[in-house]
């Protein structure tokens, strides 16, 4: 009896030290998120609002420096029909942002020892009819895949139903389109390979996407606003913002492409992915070693495309490390910048697929780092003048 009393003692003891934790976890966050308006750097300010009257960026920014927010804003429409203003808690769509949150997914279970970076696909799919390809291929998009996005238009019959991830390999196993190269021969952008690691993070968990992501990545996070949504799930997905293609009259219907998560499919927030930055750095999500891998390059940059890691975009000339990512799916477009060396957070999210986003040279400046522009850097990843 004794013995039981002394293990239920120590089972209360280090609940409460869990919740405690979250508590002040929770309070550090609301911290990191304080700014007052009036102590925004005004060049920053002068160039966004430049950036909206004159390039047409519609969306939110934060940009933080050293974990201190150094401005955030919101510029225009939510739904431009509805003449709904942008609030700083409005959920985008990440499109391929998405992208380094599903990696840290596969990382977190690689990390929990479910699977492997030298699994293949066909470990969780023996009918798979693309052998060779593995986790890590998919992660650096150096599988060879043919594109989903592409291929399932003209086979998935209802448009208006939501495709899942597993009607999507489904469809791969059934029709066997061409793959564009081996595994492993050379980097080639694609939405299958992260489609497919929605799917495979599903049967090693046990869990839907959304579930794991929200238990492993975001709640530790402290990602209170964002989640994965699916037109599996919902026949609208439930967000107040909704995207534009170059002009205001053209929103854009979600579709049965809105159903895959893991290439896309996760809604969040400016704070959220500050925050996200936060755990990071401070190791709350995965360890450091497993973040570094990531971080390192397994497609060397040519002119006009960028290096990739595992799930990151990256650039490293001299001793700048920086990480980011793009994405742009369905009238969304936005980018999400980590300089590692000078702890710079950049978050631009936007519901207007124009051009705006092209042109952020004048903000890396002024922020003191490197350029990051398609075009803009050779093979050696030297700056050149276009």
């Amino acid at each position: 009896m004794a013995l039981l009393t002394t293990q239920f003692a120590a089972c209360t003891s280090a609940e409460e030290k869990r919740i405690q934790a979250e508590v002040q976890q929770v309070q550090k966050d609301s911290i990191s998120l304080l700014y007052n308006p009036a102590d925004a750097d005004p060049r920053i300010d002068a160039y966004m609002k430049k950036l909206h009257q004159k390039s047409g960026f519609n969306g939110n920014v934060l940009i933080a420096k050293e974990g201190k927010i150094i401005y955030q804003n919101t510029f225009g429409w939510a739904n431009y029909l509805m003449k709904d203003s942008l609030k700083l808690n409005s959920k985008f769509e990440l499109a391929s942002v998405s992208k380094p949150l599903t990696s840290l997914g596969v990382l977190k279970l690689v990390e929990q020892g479910k699977l492997t970076l030298e699994q293949t696909v066909n470990d969780f799919y023996p009918t798979f009819p693309y052998p060779g390809v593995k986790i890590k291929h998919l992660l650096s998009h150096r599988s060879g895949l043919p594109n989903y996005v592409y291929f399932s238009d003209g086979v998935w019959k209802d448009k208006k139903k939501g495709m899942s991830n597993q009607d999507a390999i489904n469809l791969l196993i059934e029709h066997k389109p061409a793959t564009y190269g081996k595994p492993d021969a050379r980097f080639f952008y694609n939405n299958s390979n992260y489609m497919v690691l929605g799917a495979i993070i599903e049967k090693v968990s046990g869990q839907d996407y959304a579930t794991f992501m929200e238990e492993n990545i975001f709640k530790p996070a402290g990602m209170k606003n964002t989640a994965g949504l699916s037109k599996v799930k919902y026949a609208k997905i439930p967000t107040d913002v909704i995207g534009h293609d170059k002009v205001w009259r053209r929103s854009v219907v979600q579709n049965f492409l809105d159903g895959p998560l893991g290439d896309k499919g996760v809604y969040s927030t400016v704070q959220d992915m500050f925050l996200l930055d936060i755990a990071l750095r401070e190791g709350r999500i995965i360890r450091q070693s497993l973040l570094d891998s990531a971080y390192t390059t397994y497609s060397d940059a040519k002119r006009g495309v960028f290096s990739y890691g595992l799930g990151w975009r990256t650039f490293s000339p001299g001793e700048d490390r920086i990480v980011y990512h793009t994405g742009w799916w369905h009238g969304f477009r936005n980018i999400y910048v980590r300089d590692l060396k000078r702890n710079i957070t950049i978050v631009l999210l936007s519901n207007m697929t124009n051009g705006s986003l092209t042109k952020l040279d004048e903000l890396y400046s002024l922020l003191g780092m490197p350029v990051l522009r398609q075009n803009a850097y050779n093979a050696n990843g030297d700056f050149v003048v276009n």
